[in-house]
């Protein structure tokens, strides 16, 4: 997207004004400099609405307490978006602070309470047990997240004992979303029977499992430095971030979808339909499929490229020739076309699931209140 920037839409040299219109040329934050500001508005007002209701409500639950402390980095960090540091190791020494502690502490403790007040919601779990679980996972995902950072910091110029301190912490960070797969599982058997949102309490759990998998297992595999030498930057780190990412918040956020359209269509009624199976299996095996072929073509592109050809510009040429590579990324592609399939039964299903079903309000237990 830079470089299409810089070639199709921006001529001559780089200039104050393309920063705030155009681009601001760093990957992951190359929004220019009006769409920051517009994001970071809207955490400021997110974390206002959250305060105030919390304010409003005179109530303060555990779940609440850890969102309103978790937003505070969770702005801060972003201010990191607007940096114009010169020096090339100093500007990703930060911007790490940025991609990294969001993806892998603020926004991981988020959707810990997500996880957390789904399962009040949908289970009616008691607030206690859920609440306990998630101070548990906070504390883990800060203490392995934070220094686990350290695994951006390995070829970029820093010094040398970020290889060990990112490599020993990268490999804690699976143990919280372990943690947190191991609190749905638990809920899930206490309170099978109380199921009343099968779609929301499933994508829950392909929350829980996707995340310890694609960020947990998937990002392990690549963060150790006797690994990352020949991995980073390679189709395996594709891999990695489309699991991870799907995993920790695609998932999670088409389940609290599904637990809003049930609040508006179905009261506390059952909610079901046959279309959001099939959209679960296509996106999940697409999702898959995509993440594995990835995978494939990664560990050939760090054999034959990195490991074998020594990351020259004829290593990279051969490497993209072999049948691995190609049939890996040939994969891909019909993997995201059964992705794209399950989005749009999942839209048809949005549209669908609960409308003139409405069902007599059931009681909620007071726990799962709030």
């Amino acid at each position: 997207a830079v470089a299409a920037t810089l070639i199709f839409v921006q001529y001559g040299g780089t200039s104050a004004a393309s920063l705030w219109l155009i681009n601001q040329g760093r990957k992951f934050v190359e929004a220019p400099r009006w769409a920051c500001v517009l994001i970071a508005a809207v955490l400021v007002l997110f974390g206002v609405n959250v305060v105030a209701t919390a304010l409003r409500a005179r109530r303060m639950t555990g779940i609440l307490a850890v969102l309103i402390a978790d937003l505070i980095p969770l702005i801060v960090l972003f201010l990191n978006a607007f940096s114009a540091e010169p020096n090339l190791s100093k500007d990703l020494f930060w911007w790490w602070w940025l991609i990294h502690l969001w993806v892998e502490a603020t926004w991981e403790v988020f959707i810990g309470c997500v996880l957390a007040w789904s399962l009040l919601h949908l289970l009616g779990a008691s607030r206690a047990i859920v609440e306990s679980w998630l101070y548990v996972e906070v504390a883990m995902v800060l203490g392995t997240g934070i220094l686990g950072l350290g695994h951006h910091y390995f070829w970029i110029g820093t010094p040398s004992y970020w290889l060990g301190i990112g490599g020993f912490f990268s490999a804690l960070e699976p143990l919280p979303l372990l943690g947190m797969v191991i609190h749905a599982i638990y809920d899930a058997g206490a309170h099978r029977h109380q199921i009343l949102n099968r779609p929301a309490f499933a994508w829950l759990l392909a929350e829980a499992f996707g995340n310890f998998l694609g960020a947990g297992v998937w990002g392990f595999m690549m963060t150790l430095p006797q690994i990352n030498l020949f991995a980073h930057g390679t189709q395996w780190t594709a891999s990695h971030s489309h699991f991870a990412f799907w995993g920790a918040y695609g998932c999670a956020v088409i389940s609290v979808i599904y637990l809003v359209l049930q609040k508006i269509r179905a009261g506390r009624g059952d909610f079901e339909s046959q279309a959001w199976k099939w959209a679960f299996a296509l996106l999940n095996i697409g999702l898959v499929g995509m993440s594995s072929a990835l995978l494939i073509a990664g560990m050939s592109q760090a054999f034959y490229e990195r490991a074998i050809g020594g990351s020259t510009f004829q290593a990279f040429l051969t490497a993209q020739a072999n049948r691995w590579m190609r049939e890996g990324l040939q994969a891909r592609v019909l993997f995201g076309l059964v992705f794209a399939l399950g989005y749009f039964v999942l839209l048809y299903d949005f549209w669908k699931i609960g409308k003139g079903r409405r069902a007599p309000e059931i009681p909620v237990r007071k726990e799962a209140s709030g």
